[in-house]
């Protein structure tokens, strides 16, 4: 469905689903359907944008605490 960006098989899959053991995460979809169908038709993507956050995330934990004014002094 998302390789082939067939939107109009997602009602199909949300009632099967519905039926096995990702009842959660189907019914999560289901909330959501406008806007999960749109991320399977449309071409953009924000994969981009979400993997820079991702890495200034990581800086910024991996640097929590330690950027007091001596350390930036000694560059």
């Amino acid at each position: 469905m998302i390789r082939t960006k067939s939107a109009g098989d997602l009602d199909a899959w949300i009632t099967e689903a519905s039926q096995s053991l990702v009842v959660s995460f189907a019914g999560g979809i289901l909330l959501d359907r406008v806007a999960v169908s749109a991320a399977i038709k449309e071409p953009w993507s924000n994969g981009q944008t979400e993997g820079q956050i991702t890495k200034l995330k990581l800086v910024k934990r991996q640097m929590h605490g330690r950027g007091k004014l001596d350390l930036l002094q000694a560059s």
